[in-house]
């Protein structure tokens, strides 16, 4: 895994990034273990006035391989959706998982598409669940957008000084956040 990590790293220095770019962040989003974040933060901090076409690439390519993932899921989950969970150690859960994926509507997609869940669980478990695909594909440019345009705009903003929050960091507070934004909804709800 390591080696895979410094090999998608080495590809921010490539002259054609952009490219390598949305290919990690179409592949991450089916079947590819590393994120696009190790990519983008690179080449944002080397090309701070290009943060915001890298971070929308990003998102395009990232939701057109979520489809894939969705396809995956709808037309080949035995043969291709079921191996690939049970890699990431997440067979077991996504079979329990299954009976109330679509009842929770779009928030598992708006979570996993924003935390460091990985989100090719979740655009695999759509397609398997029969997620109605108006649904998953704009809460996947919600999610996805928010993720990538937050960390372009902190890169953009303050630089390498906030490489490291961003790469230790940023998937608590997503996470964080969501939670209170749930807890919100909830409280008002049942209040």
């Amino acid at each position: 895994m390591k080696r895979l990590y410094n090999w998608t790293m080495s590809l921010a220095d490539h002259p054609y990034a952009m490219w390598a770019l949305i290919v990690v962040a179409f592949m991450e989003s089916s079947f590819f273990p590393i994120p696009p974040d190790i990519l983008m933060i690179p080449m944002i901090i080397a090309r701070p006035s290009k943060a915001f076409l890298i971070a929308g690439l990003a998102t395009a390519a990232s939701v057109v391989g979520g489809l894939l993932g969705y396809a995956i899921g709808a037309l080949a989950f035995e043969q291709i959706g079921q191996p690939i969970l049970e890699a990431l150690g997440k067979g077991d859960a996504a079979v329990e998982f299954n009976t109330r994926f679509n009842d929770m509507g779009f928030w598992p997609v708006l979570i996993a598409g924003m935390t460091p869940f990985p989100y090719k669980v979740i655009t695999i478990m759509s397609g398997w669940t029969g997620m109605p695909l108006t649904t998953f594909i704009i809460t996947s440019i919600i999610a996805r957008g928010a993720r990538f345009f937050l960390v372009a705009a902190l890169l953009w903003k303050f630089g390498d000084p906030i490489r490291a929050f961003i790469e230790k960091r940023l998937g608590i507070v997503m996470t964080l956040f969501l939670a209170v934004l749930l807890g919100g909804f909830a409280l008002v709800r049942f209040v």
